[in-house]
């Protein structure tokens, strides 16, 4: 931890008149006290919003904000488009662009055999070979029903980017759910992402652009909220969950204030990191203002409570606030 801050203040020494103002005042607390106070003023830094507008400046924001992440799919079903987008060196650089085929339903998919290719934020789960001819050479497998799908009581399975029938019959102009593009371009793809860092993206219509006030207002909040955690203040903390707001295991907004009333009593010391954060916009049929944010969070409790994994969340931004709707 010593050597982290001491890293920190070396490399934003250099940073520009005002923060180095701000440094200065690291610097005089650290001259004092040693470390005693300035994680306290570095956590600071974290709900000010100002922060994450000086952290996003030199960012390519309009498909969201990664920190862990390499490659998307960007799916505009009107559009009839794939495109393959490689994050690097702060931007979005456009691999490729293909036409696609998807189901003929062109609303978002609700249930199985409904013929509609589902909107919103997908992981890919696998790289599939072997397959029937019909799908191509290979298929990249999505987590669709994810957690808000499967919350919301969407069914059905099997969602996958996949190629076209080898035997040529390429009469079909649907599919059944699924993304289907040519199948050179797909083996291609098959070269050059990891499907581990890969997401994808799915919406009605060409995705809207993210601005950088709207993830600014995202990270702060996202941090406010920790901060209330942290310090048992349940009133801000219970502020960022929306009324229709769903845990992972079914508990809704009444039943989870109750339990965290109970929780937040015992007043315990405890400690939450956040860090590998990603933001991705979230298509949708309620055309909200919505966000799929993964992180990994590291929890520890004095009453000796611990955990570390990945925390998701599905949000909205109501009047530039978080609420939360799903959680796990």
């Amino acid at each position: 931890m010593r050597y982290l801050v001491i890293f920190l203040l070396l490399i934003t020494a250099y940073a520009d008149e005002v923060n180095k103002n701000k440094m200065y005042e690291i610097v005089d607390e650290y001259r004092k006290d040693g470390l005693k106070n300035i994680k306290s003023i570095l956590e600071k830094y974290l709900i000010d919003r100002d922060y994450w507008l000086n952290v996003l400046n030199t960012k390519d924001t309009k498909f969201g904000y990664y920190e862990n992440l390499k490659y998307i799919f960007i799916a505009s079903k009107s559009d009839t488009k794939l495109q393959l987008y490689k994050l690097e060196n702060n931007k979005f650089n456009l691999i490729n662009q293909t036409n696609a085929i998807f189901g003929s339903n062109q609303n978002d998919k609700k249930v199985e055999g409904d013929l509609a290719t589902p909107i919103g934020v997908y992981t890919l789960t696998a790289k599939l070979s072997k397959l029937d001819q019909y799908y191509g050479p290979l298929a990249f497998a999505t987590s669709y029903p994810n957690l808000y799908d499967k919350l919301h009581k969407k069914t059905g399975y099997g969602i996958w980017i996949h190629g076209l029938p080898l035997n040529g019959d390429r009469t079909e102009k649907n599919t059944k759910g699924c993304i289907a593009i040519e199948n050179n371009t797909l083996s291609q793809y098959e070269k050059i992402i990891d499907y581990k860092d890969t997401i994808l993206i799915t919406s009605t219509n060409p995705l809207k652009e993210v601005s950088k006030d709207t993830l600014a207002n995202i990270l702060q909040g996202l941090f406010i909220w920790r901060n209330a955690w942290i310090e048992n203040d349940l009133e801000m903390y219970l502020s960022f969950y929306d009324n229709d707001f769903i845990r992972f295991d079914g508990m809704k907004i009444k039943e989870f204030v109750d339990y965290k009333k109970r929780v937040f009593s015992k007043n315990e010391t405890k400690s939450i990191d956040f860090v590998w954060i990603n933001i991705a916009p979230y298509p949708n049929d309620k055309n909200q203002n919505m966000y799929k944010v993964i992180f990994l969070e590291d929890y520890k409790a004095e009453g000796g409570y611990k955990f570390k994994g990945v925390k998701e969340l599905y949000i909205t931004l109501n009047n530039n606030k978080m609420k939360i709707l799903v959680e796990k």
